[in-house]
């Protein structure tokens, strides 16, 4: 498997079909496995890295090349004992990041106890997921249409003990910060002596090529 065939998707449903085009189309190497050949087929076309199997015990997915993925996204939400007992195997392979789709909160607790971070399908897209995978500062965002987004990111650490008044976020990337997250707490009324810390996250709104330049 190449090095950058970092994320792991099992199963191509909907859902995870939708990730893995999403995921290819900005460039990263994935490694997918699903039950049907004719879904394997169709990704084949985006990937080197596609197998059919029903085996997803913990052998066959090392065996494939799961345990060298910094993340994987087990996307069978329908059979919960399947969802659970990959996820599990997953997670036994020492795999840095595990998500795994949940159809219920039940499932989701479930998974949640066993070490995996959890998405439900009718609040999660694929693209929103994606762009998550993609950046480790992106928190969350909404896209308000083809060019703005509001989006919510980890202060970046060259701003960690400069005052808002005297970065450059407005000036030189035309951002808008319209709340700052600490502790759990969200302050809209911001102000301009505010220091950023290391936990600190801000929501801003801007073009999203300002926004990718800017976590950059």
């Amino acid at each position: 498997m190449s090095e950058k065939a970092s994320i792991g998707i099992i199963g191509l449903g909907r859902f995870g079909m939708s990730l893995a085009h999403e995921l290819t189309s900005k460039g990263r190497e994935i490694i997918c496995v699903d039950k049907e050949e004719k879904k394997v087929k169709e990704i084949l076309n985006f990937t080197d890295y596609a197998y059919v199997s029903e085996d997803l015990t913990q052998e066959t997915l090392e065996e494939l090349g799961f345990k060298e993925c910094e993340t994987v996204i087990v996307c069978i939400g329908e059979k919960i004992d399947v969802s659970i007992l990959t996820t599990l195997n997953v997670i036994s392979l020492g795999v840095k990041k595990v998500i795994a789709k949940a159809g219920s909160e039940e499932q989701g607790r479930v998974l949640e106890r066993l070490g995996a971070e959890v998405i439900y399908p009718d609040k999660d897209s694929a693209d929103r997921l994606a762009k998550k995978i993609l950046s480790n500062n992106i928190l969350d965002f909404i896209s308000l249409n083809e060019n703005i987004e509001i989006v919510e990111i980890k202060i970046p650490k060259r701003y960690v003990g400069v005052a808002l008044m005297d970065s450059d976020i407005r000036r030189k990337f035309n951002l808008n910060i319209v709340a700052i997250e600490r502790d759990d707490e969200i302050d809209i009324n911001i102000s301009p002596k505010h220091v950023f810390e290391e936990k600190d996250a801000i929501v801003v709104v801007g073009n999203k090529d300002n926004i990718a330049e800017f976590e950059k």
